[in-house]
């Protein structure tokens, strides 16, 4: 099931709001939404539900052990024991059939290749019990005792599926003693709103075009037809990404949780380093703070430590060299800056630290969309002028035309356009929130009906 569903919308959302809120004790609270995640989890997948509960199993147990034994020589150990069992699963699932691949492209040996099916959300539950454990192995949380509790931190389905990464310490409050206010609730049905219209009023519209551009026989395809088609896939992934961050953002706020924020107007951004503090900000974190700070940071193996970390962000979206690519990418351009390139662009206009970033941005997504190294950069020679594809086509024009509004409304709510209109009407209007909410919703809703092309890139992560 995702967010961005009828049935999500019209049938499971408001049962799990009225089975939640008809009881006031919060034990049958946090039951119900356990339940009701199990049962969002399996509704595409119910086989896997069994290796969520037994991953959110092992890391329960892990904790209590763990705590037990912290300022003994035994501490360590069941800290080693729960990062092998987790990284072997998501190894197993996840990068099985890429390693065997490879070692049978440079062996020249023909064995089996594993076709295990990813299961949906694991690379992001799999970093929030990772992320648990580490907290309580270094003293920063106390484990939960509750199995039942803890569960259902892993299980959320707000997040469960495609982020943010929650922290458990984040929410280690709330899921012992939540508060819920109306205020809460309302803003938390505003910010959903908000990012359902952004991924069904923007991201699908994108994706729609990008197919048309990116999915086609380049040896037709004109240098402005290139560009046209990655501007509109960096518009599809961004607010397909974080619509649905805003939506879980929105979901924990109804439910007593206060998520952080997943994403910062990143296409703002005047550098590689400023970009990646505002894009999946839960991903960055994760790595900054139990990879490459404990690798030595800035202060030990710098640049060793950033390429890393940025090999393993490519790795985790996917089981792909371009992935790996993309993440390397982003690696040397943030080394770059680090060396001399971000005191150049210090002492030169604005401007030119945006376009550098768009101009960067861009080219990274032609690494990330193509999965064969041979069409990525068939690609970026029709990009950069270096084929002998035709300049432009005609029929663009057209298309430009007819989505006008459209890439304005896009460019718009790149940026915190929206946020400064919904200030200055509420200083004037009151209820105006929750007026463009219903809004969006009816939008969202109208475009839903009868539309079939509605994925999550997001969730194949």
């Amino acid at each position: 099931m995702v967010f961005a569903s009828l049935n999500f919308l019209y049938f499971f959302l408001p049962l799990n709001l009225m089975l939640y809120y008809s009881w006031s004790n919060q034990n049958y609270r946090n039951i119900v939404l356990t339940l009701m995640s199990f049962v969002f989890y399996a509704w595409g997948e119910p086989v896997w539900v069994s290796l969520l509960i037994f991953s959110a199993t092992i890391d329960y147990f892990h904790g209590i052990l763990i705590e037990k034994y912290l300022g003994t020589p035994y501490q360590k150990l069941p800290l080693i024991s729960s990062l092998v069992l987790n990284l072997s699963l998501l190894g197993s699932f996840k990068y099985s059939g890429f390693i065997t691949e490879n070692l049978n492209a440079l062996t020249g040996l023909s064995l089996p290749v594993p076709a295990f099916s990813l299961p949906i959300g694991i690379s992001f539950y799999t970093f929030q019990t990772i992320s648990y454990v580490i907290d309580v192995h270094r003293g920063e949380i106390q484990a939960q005792k509750s199995f039942m509790k803890f569960v259902m931190f892993v299980s959320l389905y707000h997040q469960l599926v495609a982020g943010p990464i929650v922290r458990y310490a984040h929410i280690a409050h709330e899921i012992n003693n939540r508060e819920h206010r109306l205020a809460d609730l309302s803003q938390g049905i505003s910010r959903f709103c908000i990012g359902l219209f952004k991924k069904v009023g923007i991201a699908n519209v994108a994706g729609e075009l990008a197919t048309t551009y990116l999915d086609t026989n380049m040896a037709s395809l004109a240098v402005t037809e290139a560009w046209f088609g990655i501007t509109v896939y960096a518009f599809q992934i961004y607010f397909d990404f974080s619509g649905y961050s805003d939506m879980a953002i929105g979901l924990g706020k109804m439910f007593g949780f206060h998520y952080h924020e997943n994403f910062n107007y990143p296409y703002t951004a005047k550098s590689a380093i400023d970009f990646w503090r505002r894009w999946h900000i839960s991903l960055s974190s994760f790595f900054r703070d139990y990879v490459y700070i404990p690798l030595g940071g800035n202060k030990q193996g710098l640049y060793r430590n950033l390429l890393i970390v940025w090999f393993l962000t490519g790795l985790w979206h996917g089981a792909s060299w371009n992935f790996i690519l993309w993440g390397l990418f982003w690696g040397l351009l943030i080394m770059l800056e680090r060396l001399f390139l971000g005191r150049v662009l210090a002492y030169l206009p604005r401007f030119v630290g945006h376009f550098y970033l768009l101009l960067a941005m861009l080219v990274g997504w032609v690494f990330f969309y193509f999965t064969e190294l041979s069409k990525t950069l068939w690609f970026l020679k029709i990009l950069f002028g270096f084929s002998t594809n035709p300049w432009h086509a005609p029929d663009l024009n057209i298309v430009l035309m007819n989505h006008v509004f459209w890439l304005l409304f896009a460019i718009l709510f790149s940026m915190p356009v929206y946020m400064w209109f919904k200030q200055y009407l509420k200083q004037r209007f009151a209820y105006v929130e929750m007026a463009l909410s219903f809004v969006f919703l009816l939008l969202a809703t109208a475009m839903l009906v009868g539309n079939t092309f509605n994925p999550f890139l997001y969730f194949r992560f």
